[in-house]
């Protein structure tokens, strides 16, 4: 297999051009790829499908082998190698994805892509579409996790999230993130981000990941946060959210549409 290693603000992905058949990566390819001793290392597995309903497809394979139905950081790096490996010459690049089609614009310096704008469609706000239990919307909610209590609010952007609103040490996202990821309330798992409003109306986010654990940035996470935190009244609908790599710009436009503006890096090139 060929392959070429991204990442998104650290978010990183082993990416391959599958558009032309042949080897396919399973679940357990994409555990033993993955592990950042034994293989490669990456939070995914990033494969360029062929699709009938757009200019490509996008399938994430999660480095515990389950599929991720979305993911902001991993749709820039998908957008920038299928550009600049000519598999997609249109300008927005209309992706295929489990989560439905997504249009990514590239926004170019010279021959290269140096950032990605992605409209991330509208957030589901509903706890039936998350999914989480009970009715209507998750909006400050307290719920609780191995024995603390924790001020959240839920939204689909893709896939589910919560926001946990507060002051969190890299200590406690190790040891509550898990616990929130698998709480009963989320029947299909969900993606935890420790969310800080800063003075210069910015956010600061910190992800637990539903199938990848701590990551460095989460883009689909970095949108959820955006939007409870212009909910609840801490940012307003355009907002940069601070990562430990660097930034993404988040709107959430009149027209309902979440879009987010960042960079996708390319590390190196090699087989396996």
């Amino acid at each position: 297999m060929i392959f070429t290693k991204m990442h998104g603000l650290g978010n990183d992905f082993i990416v391959t051009d599958a558009t032309g058949g042949g080897y396919f990566p399973t679940p357990d390819d994409a555990r033993r790829l993955c592990d950042r001793r034994a293989g490669i290392g990456a939070d995914g597995l990033l494969m360029v499908m062929p699709s009938q309903r757009a200019d490509l497809q996008m399938r994430l394979l999660n480095s515990d082998g389950s599929v991720a139905e979305m993911c902001g950081n991993g749709i820039r790096c998908f957008a920038k190698f299928a550009y600049e490996r000519g598999l997609a010459r249109s300008n927005p690049i209309k992706i295929e994805t489990p989560a439905g089609i997504r249009l990514a614009e590239l926004i170019r310096e010279g021959g290269a892509v140096a950032a990605v704008r992605v409209d991330m469609g509208e957030p589901l706000l509903e706890k039936k579409d998350i999914p989480m239990e009970g009715e209507g919307i998750c909006r400050l909610e307290t719920i609780d996790a191995r024995g603390r209590s924790f001020t959240v609010s839920a939204v689909n952007t893709g896939v589910p999230h919560i926001a946990v609103f507060g002051e969190a040490t890299e200590e406690e996202i190790l040891r509550y993130g898990p616990a929130l990821e698998r709480h009963p309330l989320f029947p299909a798992g969900v993606n935890v981000n420790f969310v800080k409003a800063e003075p210069d109306g910015s956010l600061s986010v910190r992800t637990w990941e539903r199938g990848c654990g701590r990551t460095l940035a989460c883009g689909t996470g970095s949108c959820a946060a955006a939007v409870c935190a212009s909910l609840a009244g801490l940012a307003g609908r355009r907002v940069r959210v601070r990562l430990a790599l660097g930034e993404l710009l988040i709107e959430w436009a009149e027209n309902g549409h979440i879009y987010m503006t960042g960079p996708a890096e390319e590390v190196f090139e090699g087989s396996i």
